[in-house]
Order: structure tokens, then C-alpha cells, then sequence
């Protein structure tokens, strides 16, 4: 009698263990100082924007008043600048991720940058080198698009090259170019 009892108190335990492992831990609110630290070596790793550093202050559990004192400090240390975050973001889309302009805008506005720095970072592009990365795509997909009539591989060729951001009028363009 007594092992059933404790067969049954242990599947208990077991039970109300997965219960608890289910539940999110929650996190100690850091002070001021030790999410100061905090924030300067997330900013150190790579540029940031301030946005992504503010979204990571309140996971930390300080306040709003709080947030942006440490934000001032970090800008004020070289630690945060919206202008090199830009330049590094558009380069890096652009250069390792063949963006196109449309879409690196797009994601520039997700962290929020302002017009000013998103017209310096895009200065990072240069037209020819544009222009050639938009070339490469078009004959990377048109060579995987084989065994279909012109209007539909234009039309596929097309919808790609807008997924990736580039431009109506250049897609048209490289699309008469390539499609000869």
C-alpha cells in the first residue's frame, strides 16, 4: 500500500514539475547602471539602431524615463549613432543580401531612422553596382525559369525581381536586356 501511495505521489510531482516548466520564468529588473552596461556590450557586438536598443532596455524592466537616460548616455558615448547604423544597414542588404532600394527603405523604417540618416546610408549604394546586382538576379532566376512561354516568365521574372526591392521602371529594363 505504501509504493502505491508513493507511485502516486511521485506522478504527482512529475506532474505538477512539467506544470512549473511550462511557466515563463520571469526576469529580475536590472537597475539603471547594469542595463547601461548591458545595453553597451549588445551595442558593441554590432550597430544598432535605437530602437532595437530601446526595445531591449524594457526587456530588462526599466522604465521609460529610465530607457532613455541610458539611450543618452550610449549616443553620448559613441555607443549608438543612427547615421553609421544607416550606412552599415544598407551596405550589409545590399552587398551580402542583394537587396533592392524599396526594400532596404522598408526595413530602415522598421527601426525607425530618420529621412536624413536614411538618405546618408543609401549614398552606400553605388548605381553601377546596382544595377549589375539587379542584372545577376534576373539572369540567376530567368535560367531557373525554363519550359515556359515569354509573357509568364516575364511576369514570374518580374514579381522576384519586386520581392526584392529593386525598382519598376530599372525590373523592365534588365528584363528587356536579359530577355533577349
Amino acid at each position: 500500500m505504501v509504493n502505491a501511495f508513493r507511485a502516486k505521489d511521485k506522478s504527482f510531482y512529475l506532474s505538477s514539475m512539467a506544470f512549473y516548466e511550462d511557466q515563463p520564468k520571469k526576469k529580475k529588473r536590472l537597475e539603471p547602471r547594469e542595463a547601461s552596461l548591458k545595453a553597451a556590450d549588445f551595442c558593441a557586438y554590432q550597430e544598432r539602431s535605437q530602437q532595437e536598443v530601446r526595445d531591449k532596455l524594457y526587456t530588462y524592466g526599466l522604465h521609460q524615463d529610465e530607457v532613455e537616460d541610458v539611450l543618452a548616455d550610449l549616443i553620448t558615448d559613441g555607443f549608438i549613432n543612427e547615421e553609421r547604423f544607416a550606412r552599415a544597414y544598407v551596405g550589409g542588404k545590399f552587398r551580402m543580401k542583394g537587396w533592392g532600394r524599396k526594400k532596404i527603405l522598408q526595413g530602415l523604417k522598421q527601426h525607425r531612422i530618420s529621412d536624413y540618416c536614411i538618405k546618408k546610408g543609401m549614398e552606400e549604394i553605388d548605381l553601377d553596382a546596382y544595377y549589375e546586382t539587379l542584372k545577376k538576379h534576373a539572369e540567376r532566376k530567368l535560367s531557373s525559369l525554363s519550359g515556359q512561354t515569354a509573357y509568364i516568365m516575364r511576369g514570374k521574372l518580374t514579381q522576384h525581381l519586386m520581392m526584392k526591392g529593386f525598382e519598376g521602371d530599372l525590373i523592365r529594363d534588365v528584363i528587356e536586356e536579359v530577355m533577349v
